[in-house]
């Protein structure tokens, strides 16, 4: 080969050669992720990794994201097999304080409220793939409508299961909307409720003895293993986390869960969901329609919430404020934070974020038995 043969060789290698229409968009996308986490704060945790993710998935040549890939090994490795799901509800079950619930447990029938997304977004599948003609089976329904319950993880479980061909375009969508929870949901719950409403203040929630907190995940573990096996997988990596939590004995495995290992997953696992947002993958008809319908379905989780909300206040003496009904969908912490956020525009000294945090937990559990009745029904 001579001199001029391998410059040419060599330029055709290069990115300004290669690179397609398609990878431009989706750099493009990628680096908007970045500049919302960087710049607005929305999960900085999630959208960074995924978004550089993206970045790399889209450089041509190199196939980064391919099988032979690094993120193509990781994303086989801990997403296909399932593994970041469980791993991440460990983390999670560490780093949640199920007392409000506890304190309060009329608030879990918000969080089971803001399920329903997850039920119309299945029929909502399955009438697009009816009347226009998108390749949606009731497997592929299911692993679209767990994306109402917000919980990014479960839709990985879910879907790795049901339908693994869809399982990078659910998990982008899962995660996304999860991420945009401060621009998505306050419209919906200003729309949903009056000014008088979002006034409302509750009152201070009684203190939760630690018996009663070590004895709940192994409650909720119990009731599961005897009503929904299936389910067990999800809602055991989190009653073990939140047991080692508050057992008050494991200090170290309580920190390493709730840092370190919690940290290390989220980074591979953003990384890897970030992959699939590559231009061939993602630019397609069918992951649109995933789209839409996930916004579909977490918009009618949030809505549900905080009507159901409205609606026991018509029977409860002591009233409910509609706002923390959405933070029935499992976007944990977030979904409560934004609660707060609202109440407090509409009145300075209204804290809501206890109160919001026992629907916000509850969402978690739910999103998971959803899951769980998913699959004992389908799979």
């Amino acid at each position: 080969m001579n001199l001029l043969e391998m410059v040419n060789s060599l330029w055709l290698s290069t990115g300004v050669v290669n690179m397609s229409a398609g990878q431009i968009l989706m750099i493009a996308v990628s680096l908007l992720l970045i500049w919302l986490a960087v710049k607005k704060g929305f999960e900085p945790l999630l959208l960074i990794p995924i978004g550089f993710g993206g970045l790399l998935s889209n450089i041509p040549v190199a196939d980064i994201a391919g099988a032979e890939g690094f993120l193509g090994i990781v994303y086989k490795s801990g997403i296909e097999s399932g593994l970041f799901p469980l791993f991440i509800f460990m983390g999670i079950g560490a780093m949640t304080d199920f007392g409000p619930l506890i304190a309060n447990p009329k608030t879990a029938l918000l969080g089971g409220a803001a399920q329903f997304g997850i039920f119309t977004t299945l029929i909502g599948a399955l009438l697009l793939a009816q009347h226009f003609g998108f390749e949606f089976g009731l497997r592929e329904a299911a692993s679209i409508g767990i994306i109402g319950g917000a919980d990014g993880p479960t839709a990985i479980f879910l879907t790795a299961r049901l339908a693994p061909h869809l399982l990078g375009a659910i998990a982008v969508a899962a995660y996304s909307y999860m991420a945009l929870v401060p621009i998505i949901q306050p419209p919906i719950m200003r729309w949903l409720t009056t000014e008088e409403e979002r006034r409302i203040e509750m009152r201070q929630l009684r203190p939760v003895s630690k018996t009663e907190k070590v004895l709940f995940p192994l409650i909720i573990l119990g009731l599961c293993i005897l009503l929904l096996p299936t389910a067990t997988p999800l809602i055991g990596a989190l009653a073990f986390g939140n047991l080692v939590r508050e057992s008050g004995v494991a200090e170290r495995l309580s920190k390493t869960l709730q840092n370190e290992f919690i940290n290390i997953v989220t980074i591979l696992l953003g990384l890897s969901v970030g992959s699939k947002l590559s231009a061939e993958q993602f630019l397609r008809v069918e992951t649109l329609g995933i789209l839409l319908l996930g916004l579909f379905a977490f918009s009618v989780g949030s809505a549900s919430g905080v009507l159901l909300a409205k609606l026991m206040n018509i029977f409860s003496r002591d009233k409910i404020n509609p706002l923390i009904g959405s933070a029935g969908v499992s976007a944990v912490p977030m979904a409560a934070r934004v609660s707060n956020k609202v109440g407090l525009e509409a009145r300075s000294d209204n804290y809501l974020l206890m109160h919001a945090m026992g629907p916000n937990v509850s969402g978690v559990i739910g999103s998971a038995v959803a899951a769980g009745i998913l699959l004992a029904l389908i799979h």
